[in-house]
C-alpha cells in the first residue's frame, strides 16, 4: 500500500470515529498486517495452483505420448499379423511338401509310374505356386556358404577340395522363409 493510500485511509478512519489518533494508527497497522498476510496467502495459493497445472500438463503430455506409442505399436503388430498370419498353417503344411518331394523322387526312378509322375508333378507345382503366392520361399542350399541365419548344420563332412570348406555339401531337409522370415532352417551337411 502506498503512502498516499495510507493517508487517505487514515483520514477516513479519523473522520468517521471519535477514536484518538494514536489508537487509530494501531488499528491501521493491524489492517496493513492483515492485508499483507492475505496477499501472501493468495500468492501461496497461486503458486500451488500453478504447480498443479504444470504437473497436470506434464501428465497429460506423457499420456498423449504413451497413447501415440501404443497406437503405432498396435498398427505395426496388426501389419505383422496380416503379413505372417498364416505362418502356423504353412508350417504345418511343410511336412506334406517334403512328402511330395520324396514321392516325386521315388516315382522318377520307376519307369512304370511315368504317367502318375506327370499328374503328381502338376499337383505339386500348383501346390508350390500357391504357397509362393502366400510368401513362402525355399532356402537355396546347393553350393551356398554356410549361414547360421538360414542353415542348421547336422553333419560336418571332410572334403578334399579346399574350395568346399565351409560350404553346404548336401541338404537333408529343405528350409523355408515366409515373407523373409525363416520359419524352418535348412538341415545341411557342411564341408570341413
Amino acid at each position: 500500500m502506498s503512502e498516499k493510500d495510507k493517508e487517505i485511509l487514515e483520514d477516513e478512519v479519523n473522520a468517521n470515529t471519535d477514536i484518538p489518533v494514536e489508537e487509530n494508527n494501531e488499528a491501521s497497522e493491524e489492517i496493513e498486517v492483515e492485508v499483507l498476510t492475505a496477499e501472501e496467502e493468495l500468492q501461496k495459493q497461486l503458486d500451488e495452483a500453478n504447480g498443479k497445472v504444470a504437473a497436470l500438463e506434464d501428465k497429460y503430455l506423457r499420456q498423449v505420448a504413451e497413447f501415440d506409442n501404443y497406437r503405432k505399436r498396435t498398427i505395426k503388430e496388426k501389419a505383422e499379423l496380416i503379413k505372417n498370419g498364416g505362418e502356423r498353417a504353412i508350417e504345418s503344411i511343410l511336412p506334406v511338401l517334403d512328402d511330395f518331394e520324396r514321392a516325386l523322387a521315388n516315382m522318377a526312378k520307376d519307369e512304370n509310374a511315368a504317367e502318375i509322375l506327370t499328374g503328381v508333378e502338376l499337383i505339386y507345382n500348383k501346390f508350390v505356386g500357391i504357397l509362393k503366392q502366400n510368401g513362402l520361399q525355399k532356402i537355396e542350399t546347393e553350393g551356398a556358404e554356410f549361414n547360421t541365419d538360414f542353415h542348421e548344420a547336422i553333419a560336418m563332412v571332410p572334403t578334399p577340395d579346399e574350395n568346399m570348406k565351409g560350404k553346404v555339401l548336401d541338404c537333408i531337409q529343405a528350409g523355408y522363409t515366409l515373407n523373409d522370415k525363416v520359419i524352418r532352417h535348412a538341415k545341411v551337411a557342411v564341408g570341413e
